[in-house]
C-alpha cells in the first residue's frame, strides 16, 4: 500500500469523528504506549519537573497589557493553575512585588461551575474600564463562551439582569459604548462561512435579544470572516467593517451613521491601519498609484479624510531591500514606531509626521541574536510612552519602559532557567535547490563546535509567519544541557524578508519550502555540525505538515522527526473545521489542476511500505478546533497498517495550543525531549 490514494477508499475516516467512544478509546490506547516509552523514567520526571516549576514561578515576567493607566495580566502558577485575570497600577507594577487587584479566579470558576473553562482573552470597554467581555473555552477549542462581566463588582452580568451572552462559537464582539455592541456569531444556518467563521456582522443592544440585533453586514459563506469594529479615539469616532475574502484578502469599509459603506480603496491584500488623521498601509504586492509603483513590502502613509475624498498622496515610509523587512508598526500618541528585520534581527525607529513630512530617528538600540518587540502602546491615554521586550536564545527576557525622546529603563528581567553558559547562537545560510539562500540558527555549547552532535532543526514556513529569536527554558533544559544542538530555520512561506518570502511559495510552489528545510538538514550536515542518523526535525500545524512532508519525503536525512497538531490528509483538510480558510495557501483540491501538486507532497496520500520512515512522535489535541484530530489520528493508523515505527500522543484537552495549564504543558515537552534523547543522542 502506498498511502490512501484517490482510488482509495480511506479506511480510518472514522478517526474522524473527534468525541467517539470508539475514536477516544484508541487514542488513550496509543497514549498508554508513548507514556509507557517515554514518560516512565526519573530522567523524565526531573525534567517535567523543572520545565513545570519554570512556568509557575512568580520569577517569570507578568507581561501586562495596557489600558490608561492600569496593567492587566493572565497568570498561571502552580497555585493558580488555570489562572488569574488582575490588574494593577504603572507605579505599582514597577515596583519588585506589585500588589495586583484580582478580578477572576479561574480556577474557583471552573470549580463552582463544573467547567473545565481555559482562558480565552477580555474585551475591556473603554475608557471606563467598568465593563468586560470575557471568552472561556471548555478544553482550550478555538470556539468560546462569551460572558460579561462587571469589574467593579466582580461579577459576572447575568443575561436575565441585560447581560451580553453567547454560547459556545467562533464568535468577534466589540465595545460599541456600555449598551451597545457590535457581534458577530452562530445565528443559526447559514450564519457561518465555510471556514466557520462568522458571516454576519450585528449590532446589538442591551436588553434586545440577539434575535432582534440588526444587521450591519453580510459575507459570502466563501469568505473566511467578516467583522466590525468601533474607533474610540476621541474626535475621531468611526465604524469599520470587514470582510476577510480570503486568508489573505480582505476588504475595508467606513460605516456611515446611516449605514451606508464606503470602499477604503486600498489593495484587497494590504494591511490598513487608521489612527487619527493618518493611514498606513502596507503593501504585499506591488501597487501603482499615480505613475508610482510601490514595492511590495513597502509602508506608505497618507491624510485619510483626504484618500476617501479621493486624493492619493502617499509618503514612503519604509523600504525593503534584499536583507530587510517591515516587521511591525504601532502608533503612541504622536509617533509612529517600526520594527524591522535585518537578516531576521531586530532594529527599531521612530517616525514623526509634521508639517514638512515625517522624519526618521532610531528608537533604542536592539541586541544582536535576539528578538525586541514594542509593546503595551496606547496612543489614547498612555501618550508616547511604550515597552519593550527583547530575549534571545541564551538570553532570558527583559523588559523596558520608555518614552519617545527619552531614555529607556529596564523594569523587568526573567532569571535563566537552564545553563547557558558557553552557550554560542550562529548564523548560517544554506542553498536551497533554486539557488535562493535560506538563513538559519545554530545553538550550541562551544565545545560541540567543530564535532558532529546530536541537533534538532524546527520549522514553520508559512502564512507569513516570521521566527525570531527568542529564549526556552524548555529546549534548554531537556537539550541544550544535555549536549544537543538546536536550529531554528527561516524558510521561504514566512514573513522575514517581506511578502515575497511568503507569496513566492503559495499553492503550486509549496514545495520550494520543503527543499529550504531540507537543504538546510544537508548544509547542517555537510558544516560538520551533525550526521543524518543524528538530526532530529519539530513543527506543528502547517509546521507539522512540514514534518510529514520530511517524513514521506526526505526520510534518509532524518534520525528522528516529531509532528505536532498537523495537517496531513491534503485530500480532505478543507473539508475539516478552519481548513477551508487556508485555501488561499495551500490550493484547493477539489480543482484536479491544485489537487495535482497538493498530491505529490500530501503525507496521508504518499506513505510507502518500501521505505524506511525514522522514528516518529505524532501528537495532537481532541479539543483542537482549528486543525483536525483526525490529521494526526489517521496518519498514525496508515502507518502502523505498514509497520513503520511511530509513537501517538492526544491531549484529551488544551486545544490547537497543545494544553490547557501549565502542567499538560510540561508533560508534553517533557515527552517530546525523551523521545529525542532516546532517539539520537
Amino acid at each position: 500500500m502506498t498511502g490512501v490514494g484517490e482510488s482509495v477508499t480511506d479506511p480510518y475516516l472514522w478517526l474522524e469523528e473527534v468525541t467517539s467512544d470508539a475514536a477516544l478509546d484508541w487514542a488513550r490506547e496509543h497514549n498508554e504506549v508513548a507514556i509507557g516509552r517515554f514518560a516512565a523514567s526519573d530522567r523524565f520526571r526531573d525534567l517535567e519537573s523543572r520545565i513545570l516549576a519554570m512556568l509557575d514561578t512568580d520569577t517569570r515576567i507578568a507581561y501586562p497589557g495596557r489600558r490608561g493607566s492600569r496593567l492587566y495580566n493572565f497568570w498561571r502558577d502552580g497555585a493558580h493553575p488555570k489562572g488569574l485575570w488582575r490588574r494593577t497600577s504603572f507605579a505599582e507594577y514597577a515596583k519588585d512585588d506589585p500588589a495586583w487587584e484580582v478580578l477572576i479566579d479561574l480556577d474557583e470558576l471552573a470549580a463552582s461551575e463544573d467547567e473545565n473553562w481555559v482562558w480565552g482573552g477580555a474585551s475591556v470597554l473603554r475608557p471606563e474600564q467598568s465593563r468586560a467581555l470575557l471568552s472561556l473555552s471548555r478544553g482550550g477549542s478555538d470556539a468560546k463562551v462569551v460572558r460579561e462581566f462587571d469589574i467593579e463588582s466582580k461579577t459576572f452580568v447575568a443575561p436575565e439582569d441585560g447581560g451580553f451572552f453567547l454560547p459556545e462559537a467562533k464568535s468577534d464582539m466589540h465595545w460599541i459604548d456600555i449598551d451597545t455592541l457590535y457581534v458577530g456569531t452562530d445565528f443559526g444556518p447559514g450564519s457561518l462561512t465555510d471556514s466557520g467563521y462568522p458571516r454576519i456582522t450585528k449590532r446589538w443592544r442591551r436588553g434586545t435579544p440577539l434575535t432582534e440585533a440588526e444587521t450591519v453586514f453580510e459575507g459570502e459563506t466563501t469568505d473566511v470572516a467578516v467583522s466590525a469594529a468601533y474607533d474610540h479615539t476621541p474626535g475621531y469616532e468611526r465604524h469599520f467593517v470587514g470582510r476577510s475574502t480570503d486568508f489573505f484578502n480582505s476588504e475595508e469599509y467606513l460605516l456611515a451613521d446611516d449605514g451606508a459603506l464606503r470602499r477604503i480603496e486600498t489593495p484587497t491584500d494590504a494591511s490598513v491601519s487608521i489612527y487619527k488623521d493618518w493611514m498606513t498601509v502596507r503593501l504585499k504586492s506591488p501597487w501603482e498609484v499615480n505613475g508610482t509603483t510601490y514595492p511590495a513590502g513597502a509602508l506608505l502613509g497618507a491624510n485619510f479624510g483626504e484618500f476617501m475624498s479621493g486624493a492619493r498622496d502617499f509618503d514612503l515610509l519604509f523600504t525593503p531591500d534584499a536583507h530587510t523587512a517591515l516587521h511591525g508598526r504601532g502608533w503612541t500618541e504622536n509617533h509612529l514606531l517600526l520594527v524591522t528585520l535585518e537578516d531576521v534581527q531586530t532594529k527599531l525607529y521612530v517616525l514623526t509626521p509634521g508639517p514638512d513630512g515625517w522624519t526618521r530617528e532610531p528608537l533604542a538600540d536592539a541586541p544582536p541574536m535576539a528578538t525586541t518587540s514594542v509593546m503595551n502602546l496606547d496612543p489614547l491615554e498612555g501618550g508616547d510612552e511604550f515597552m519593550l521586550s527583547t530575549s534571545g536564545f541564551t538570553r532570558p527576557a527583559t523588559l523596558l519602559t520608555g518614552s519617545v525622546g527619552g531614555p529607556t529603563e529596564v523594569l523587568k528581567t526573567e532569571p535563566e532557567f537552564f545553563d547557558a553558559d558557553g552557550v554560542v547562537t550562529e548564523q548560517f545560510f544554506a542553498e536551497s535547490d533554486d539557488g535562493t539562500m535560506i538563513p538559519y540558527f545554530v545553538i550550541r555549547h562551544r565545545d560541540q563546535v567543530g564535532k558532529p552532535g546530536p541537533a534538532i532543526m524546527s520549522g514553520y514556513g508559512g502564512f507569513e509567519v516570521s521566527r525570531t529569536p527568542a529564549y526556552s527554558g524548555a529546549f534548554g533544559m531537556g537539550w541544550l544541557e544535555r549536549g544537543g544542538t538546536w536550529v531554528m530555520t527561516n524558510l521561504r512561506g514566512g514573513g522575514e524578508y517581506g511578502p515575497q518570502w511568503h507569496t513566492s511559495v503559495l499553492k503550486a510552489n509549496r514545495h520550494k519550502v520543503y527543499e529550504d528545510f531540507s537543504s538546510i538538514a544537508k548544509d547542517l550536515v555537510a558544516r560538520g555540525i551533525t550526521t543524518h542518523d543524528r538530526l532530529g526535525a519539530v513543527g506543528g500545524s502547517n509546521g507539522g505538515l512540514l514534518m510529514g512532508v520530511m517524513l514521506t519525503r526526505y526520510p534518509e536525512l532524518f534520525g528522528a522527526i516529531v509532528c505536532q497538531v498537523p495537517l496531513l490528509d491534503m485530500k480532505r483538510y478543507h473539508l475539516l473545521l478552519a481548513g477551508a480558510s487556508w485555501v488561499a495557501e495551500y490550493g484547493d483540491p477539489e480543482k484536479p489542476e491544485e489537487w495535482e501538486f497538493l498530491s505529490k507532497y500530501s503525507p496521508y496520500q504518499n506513505t510507502r511500505t518500501d521505505v524506511k520512515y525514522p522514528p516518529l512522535l505524532l501528537t495532537t489535541s481532541t479539543k483542537d478546533d482549528r486543525v483536525h484530530p483526525g490529521h494526526a489520528r489517521k496518519m498514525a493508523a496508515l502507518l502502523e497498517s505498514e509497520g513503520h515505527r511511530y509513537w501517538y500522543y492526544e491531549n484529551i484537552e488544551g486545544g490547537h495550543g497543545g494544553a490547557a495549564d501549565n502542567k499538560q504543558s510540561a508533560f508534553q515537552a517533557a515527552l517530546i525531549y525523551e523521545f529525542f534523547t532516546d532517539m539520537l543522542m
